[in-house]
């Protein structure tokens, strides 16, 4: 059997079966200590097929999110950050709304250095919707790379 990490102890969801969280709200988001807690460095998670609600229609919208992080003391784990964006399909809320509440619950549980996210909706009523958030500047020395998310022309 393999040795668990120091400071995965109180995981509840990896290694288990979990059940999608209700709301976003009731997601939660785990976190473990950062192994290069020193170290400047970009997490990016991708998620490209990303769903919600629209909040007065009721119909699916999509988008692809791209999250960067430079971690500090702790990073998210990465399954239940999966659980907590898929917790959006049955959640009815603006683009806009979305994105940044991914973003501000992010920070709350890693208190990261610092934190982007590009969501980059794909139109519904022929017209594409992308937003953008970022904590604050990126810190002196991180390497960004472009989300490699091109303008809209038929994304896919």
């Amino acid at each position: 059997m393999a040795r668990k990490a120091k400071g995965t102890e109180a995981l509840t969801q990896l290694g288990q079966a979990t059940a999608l969280p209700a709301s976003p709200e009731a997601a939660v988001l785990e976190t473990v200590p950062n192994p290069r807690p020193k170290q400047l460095y970009l997490v990016r998670f991708t998620a490209p097929e990303f769903t919600s609600l629209c909040p007065i229609t009721g119909q699916p919208d999509f988008a692809h999110l791209v999250i960067d992080y430079a971690p500090a003391a702790k990073i998210v784990e990465s399954k239940s950050l999966k659980l907590f964006l898929g917790s959006f399909r049955n959640h009815g809320a603006f683009h806009e709304d979305c994105t940044v509440y991914v973003a501000e619950r992010l920070i709350k549980a890693m208190k990261p250095r610092w934190l982007r996210i590009g969501g980059y909706w794909y139109p519904r009523g022929g017209i594409p919707i992308d937003v953008f958030y970022q904590s604050g500047p990126a810190p002196d020395g991180l390497w960004l790379p472009d989300q490699g998310v091109p303008p809209y022309r038929g994304r896919g």
